[in-house]
């Protein structure tokens, strides 16, 4: 039976090398996905590209191809990313400049482009009628930074046709990434809804890196995780059936288990008998994991239905400012000091005419999270740190919120200290869907002869 071993190199943009790295060079695998875009990646890509066309991808993308591409040219493993962000075509310029300083030859890049939107957004009514928070998005039109769809496995197979090494995109969807490589190699059709949805599966089971090996998932005393410094991410073993084993080299830390997997499983899925991807809508209800070996579970189950008719649109808007002041208390009644200065600053912000829509206060260590408590069984505090925020439509009355924090060094209770302040504009992001025809991907090639 025909199989393909795929890793993931990164599951958010800030995610560590050293086990990309290390899967590489020891997991016996085909490809290797970095997938970093989260909800507002790109929207800050975008802010950076405006800044210099030439940004506006991630932002580790050079210290990653310069470690992995020459491990994945030597071992003939194939890198599909969305590094490219909000600036595919800087970030294949980039890549091009590391093959070629790397000295490497025969490599074939091919960068993705037509997720960004922005030019067609108004030009659909549709898109008018669909938004997903209910807001009115002629509000904010002309505030708008990003407008980017979440495009499917189409374009990463042609480019894997066509014989690509490298495969840089923008906002491919994150188990798109993963499904592609088992399309090609497998032989799927892209409209057999069943192996489509198990191939999502698996996918979402790996798109996160390493929370499917032990991380985020570690809670000492209950569920214990060895060796987390060095965790390692992790292996699917695909085949043609649409059954798959999760693993990891066995020298990584971490854990493959059937807890870690079926948290991973359940991880911001909403509906598990309708998770909805650009490539097919999946049913994660017969999903089976069975625990078959130490780090190694297998993955059967997963049914499809037909892709949805319009693609997810994430717009990124400029939402006014946020200004923010935080102080330390500590010692005998460092809680009651904090409440202190808290009411000393919100009478000021009436003194000076503040003008904020929406001010917050947080008691980190008390309340910070869980919202103001009724009962404050907490007197006994030692240690306190106050933090006050606020949303103004402009910097000037932002900046006044740090600035109040800062002035109760000398003006507020006794023992303050570490004060630090910040303003800076919102961005906010909504959503709403697209038309798939609307949406028309290219790709196109690099290549590298010595």
């Amino acid at each position: 039976m025909k199989k393909v071993r795929i890793a993931t190199g990164a599951g958010y943009s800030g995610d560590r090398i050293e086990p990309a790295i290390e899967v590489a060079v020891k997991g016996r695998i085909n490809y290797i996905i970095f997938e970093c875009l989260a909800e507002r990646t790109i929207a800050l890509a975008q802010r950076q590209k405006l800044l210099n066309n030439e940004k506006g991808f991630d932002n580790l993308l050079e210290a990653r191809m310069n470690a992995i591409i020459p491990i994945c040219k030597q071992k003939n493993i194939k890198i599909i990313t969305n590094m490219g962000a909000a600036n595919p075509e800087a970030a294949g310029d980039k890549i091009s400049e590391i093959v070629k300083a790397l000295g490497l030859e025969k490599i074939k890049i091919a960068v993705i482009l037509g997720d960004d939107v922005s030019e067609i957004l108004w030009k659909d009514p549709m898109i008018k009628e669909t938004i997903l928070d209910k807001m009115d998005i002629e509000k904010v039109k002309n505030k708008i930074i990003s407008a980017n769809a979440y495009t499917g496995v189409s374009s990463i197979i042609e480019a894997l046709r066509k014989g690509s090494d490298i495969i840089i995109t923008g906002r491919t969807a994150d188990t798109s990434l993963f499904l592609a490589p088992m399309i090609y190699e497998l032989g799927w059709r892209e409209d057999d809804w069943n192996l489509i949805g198990a191939g999502i599966v698996v996918a979402h089971l790996m798109e996160c890196g390493g929370q499917v090996t032990g991380g985020y998932f570690a809670d000492p005393g209950k569920k214990n995780v060895q060796d987390l410094a060095r965790l390692g991410f992790p292996i699917a073993e695909v085949y043609e059936d649409g059954k798959a084993l999760i693993t990891k080299v066995p020298e990584a830390g971490g854990a493959v288990t059937l807890q870690t997997c079926k948290e991973q499983l359940l991880y911001e899925i909403h509906d598990p008998s309708a998770y909805i991807t650009p490539d097919g809508i999946a049913d994660f209800t017969d999903v089976t994991l069975e625990d078959i070996g130490k780090d190694l579970v297998k993955v059967t189950g997963g049914k499809g239905k037909p892709r949805p008719e319009n693609l997810k649109v994430n717009i990124g808007y400029l939402d006014g400012y946020i200004g923010e002041g935080q102080i330390s208390y500590s010692g005998p009644g460092a809680f009651e000091r904090a409440k202190l200065a808290a009411q000393i600053v919100h009478e000021r912000f009436k003194i000076i005419g503040l003008n904020a829509y929406e001010i917050r206060t947080d008691f980190i260590g008390v309340n910070s999270l869980y919202s103001p408590l009724k009962d404050e069984p907490f007197t006994s505090l030692n240690e306190i740190r106050l933090r006050i925020v606020g949303r103004t439509k402009n910097e000037e009355e932002a900046k006044k919120i740090g600035d109040e924090v800062e002035s109760l060094y000398t003006n507020g209770p006794a023992g303050g200290g570490g004060v630090t302040k910040m303003f800076k504009d919102v961005l906010a992001i909504t959503s709403s869907f697209i038309p798939r025809e609307r949406v028309r991907t290219k790709v196109y090639l690099r290549e590298f002869e010595k």
